[in-house]
């Protein structure tokens, strides 16, 4: 029953990860397409791709702003995903 405790718990450690590594670079992109779809409509220019590289240049501006925090939360908890790994393995070798 332990066993399951903990893999929940990394299991909602995980999804709170996902969310806080992909939040920036999704809401800077919502906000710039948000941006350019009013100034396209203020300004009836129709252009699909219009959208596309100002997208991308936040996206990347972001990833490089942002970049190294979301890696420490990905390490950190790759890290810890295997020291679980471990202490249930030795868990389970010490108790037959």
């Amino acid at each position: 029953m332990e066993d399951i405790a903990a893999l929940l718990s990394l299991a909602d450690r995980m999804l709170w990860i996902t969310a806080l590594v992909a939040a920036p670079v999704l809401l800077a992109s919502l906000a710039v397409g948000l941006a350019v779809g009013i100034v396209q409509a203020a300004t009836s220019v129709n252009e699909q791709t219009l959208t596309f590289v100002p997208k991308l240049a936040v996206t990347a501006v972001v990833l490089v702003v942002f970049g190294g925090a979301m890696m420490a939360l990905v390490g950190e908890f790759a890290q810890d995903v295997f020291a679980q790994i471990a202490r249930t393995g030795q868990a389970a070798q010490v108790s037959p």
